[in-house]
């Protein structure tokens, strides 16, 4: 697995190294031991898949609060997406800044993303799907968002946004009072 640092503190993408041959092909998708070179305790508690029909179609951003922030994998197993994620961490040097990359099943790319951070993308191939390993569960009682398009994060999004959900697209701006997450 080769690691690149992103321009966002403790975030990076992952280029399985894939093996091709007459029958195919083979990649690792995770490996504990490798990890630990750019993580300490990653521990996959819950894997979740998503399925997206739509071009345009956007999800998120999402993150959840202490005590169950959690570190996420992101791979895009069909289709192509733009994601996103943004450095929510109130001490961070790139707070509040975001980052894009498409990840796609020609790229095979992974995004690895810390805790602290909020995550989303936008459907780029109808019927795409994406796998996300996850370090801790889903609890409603400690998720948050930020709006996909509040004007404080100016996220550059690639496409106009053709589906959403009702919670990701009324989700308030942020204001003055949001101090970040504290990981």
């Amino acid at each position: 697995m080769i690691f690149d640092l992103l321009p966002l503190n403790d975030a990076f993408i992952i280029t399985p190294e894939i093996n091709f041959d007459n029958r195919g092909a083979f990649g690792r998708l995770f490996c504990k031991e490798e990890l630990k070179q750019i993580s300490t305790g990653f521990e996959i508690v819950q894997i979740n898949h998503s399925f997206n029909k739509n071009v345009g179609a956007l999800r998120g951003m999402h993150f959840q609060y202490q005590p169950k922030a959690e570190i996420k994998m992101v791979k895009c197993i069909k289709g192509s997406v733009y994601d996103v994620i943004v450095d929510i961490r109130k001490n961070s040097s790139t707070f509040l800044k975001w980052y894009g990359v498409e990840l796609s099943e020609d790229n095979q790319k992974i995004i690895y993303i810390p805790k602290g951070f909020a995550h989303g993308f936008q459907v780029l191939k109808p019927d795409s799907q994406l796998l996300y390993l996850h370090s801790e569960y889903y609890s409603v009682a400690h998720e948050g968002t930020l709006r996909y398009n509040d004007p404080r994060l100016s996220i550059d999004w690639p496409l106009p946004v053709s589906n959403i959900s009702d919670r990701d697209s009324k989700h308030p701006l942020i204001d003055n009072s949001f101090k970040g997450l504290q990981v």
